[in-house]
């Protein structure tokens, strides 16, 4: 069973999420890339704030592993960058990690066979033809 997260956790996560926003849409207008966005979807910080994983969500899809590869390499800058932003209110800032969120893809995977007839809902005979996972 999963612990709930305390009032201190979720405030702190959202303060992560919101420079961490803000970091990346500096370093992407900096850098003068075109047609790119980078979304922070969810953060969670373990109960002794000591680690934080920062869940992405990167449209295109098609370069979207290339960027997430280049954010994971640079996540000590981010951090550091971070710290810069964070120092008044957080002694220590937690270790980093980047993780692709792509339930967004899920999602429209799930929302294209619906609207494509093969909605299982109305028809269960589709059903018997569908992969295992």
């Amino acid at each position: 069973m999963e612990k709930q997260e305390t009032a201190r956790q979720k405030k702190i996560n959202a303060l992560i999420k919101e420079e961490v926003a803000s970091l990346l849409q500096n370093a992407i207008r900096k850098s003068s890339v075109k047609n790119l966005m980078i979304s922070v979807t969810n953060v969670k910080i373990t109960s002794d704030l000591s680690i934080a994983k920062i869940y992405l969500s990167i449209f295109p899809n098609e370069k979207a592993f290339s960027y997430f590869e280049n954010i994971k390499n640079n996540r000590f800058q981010l951090r550091h960058d971070l710290s810069k932003k964070m120092k008044n209110q957080l002694r220590k800032i937690p270790e980093i990690y980047f993780y692709l969120d792509d339930s967004l893809n899920y999602i429209e995977v799930i929302e294209k066979e619906l609207s494509d007839g093969k909605n299982p809902i109305k028809d269960t005979s589709s059903l018997k033809n569908r992969p295992k996972i």
